[in-house]
């Protein structure tokens, strides 16, 4: 992976933000709706570090990519959790040397400046925090005057430690706009309004085949889902005739085995048997 390419840098997001352009931004897992992204000049893109490769990479074209380190029991990589300022640093080198440009990281303030004083950009997390929904539940953060203080000083501390952006996840509309205008993190909005720096969706979302509880923020604009059952329900009837047909003894028919002469082939019966 060379150092030199046409995806943005971080400089060219903080240029983004400060002329007021809106930046977007999707969550992919697989290596088509990475092409798809890039395709269609999507900005960014989030990939879970259990998907991210070098062929995902390229895949991503020219979309600046920003690669998730699991947290907890949030993704454990090939079944290997990550507890250490090492572990997490080791890690993120490593995906950097194939080509993420950043990194999300949900771990303690420690970890997160770890990552920063090693000079790689790192993404935080903002209000609805999957990974501690525990402490929250399902539901918006920031509907109070306490709970918006403290994401104030939590976006105050991101900042202080060398975190460049933060997903900001299910927060008042006006609250983000406080905290986007009011801090140099780019604020890469899911259900957060559109003052928010980034929109951020997931693919399954925006293309219709979640299957999961589509969010507020969550909008459609393809109805692709019964099209993948459908496309689904064709290969499970192909692969029911292809066991019947070998159950029948109908496949393999003469047109697909490979003949040999009746000379050589008793030549070679010959000599076998000799």
């Amino acid at each position: 992976m060379g150092m030199y390419h046409n995806r943005p840098l971080v400089q060219d997001l903080r240029a983004m933000k400060a002329r007021g352009e809106k930046i977007s931004m999707l969550y992919v897992q697989t290596k088509v709706e990475a092409a798809a992204a890039a395709a269609a000049g999507i900005h960014m893109l989030s990939i879970e570090g259990r998907f991210f490769d070098a062929e995902m990479r390229e895949a991503a074209g020219d979309c600046f990519v920003q690669v998730g380190l699991p947290y907890g029991g949030w993704g454990a990589l090939n079944g290997v959790f990550l507890t250490t300022a090492d572990d997490y640093l080791r890690t993120a080198f490593k995906f950097s040397s194939i080509g993420g440009d950043a990194f999300y990281c949900a771990a303690s303030y420690d970890i997160q400046k770890t990552l920063a004083d090693n000079h790689l950009a790192v993404v935080g997390h903002i209000g609805l925090i999957p990974s501690y929904i525990t402490w929250t539940g399902w539901r918006a953060v920031g509907k109070t005057a306490t709970e918006a203080e403290a994401l104030w000083r939590h976006t105050q501390m991101l900042e202080r430690i060398g975190v460049f952006a933060a997903e900001l996840e299910v927060v008042p509309d006006r609250v983000a706009k406080f905290l986007t205008e009011n801090s140099s993190l780019i604020m890469l909005g899911m259900g957060a309004g559109r003052h928010a720096d980034a929109q951020y969706l997931f693919t399954e979302d925006v293309c219709g085949y979640g299957v999961n509880h589509k969010p507020r923020h969550g909008k459609v604009y393809a109805e692709l889902g019964p099209k993948l059952q459908a496309i689904q329900n064709e290969r499970i009837a192909a692969f029911r005739a292809f066991k019947s047909d070998v159950d029948a003894g109908g496949y393999p028919a003469p047109e697909h085995v490979v003949a040999i002469k009746d000379e050589e082939y008793d030549a070679f019966l010959t000599s076998a048997k000799g």
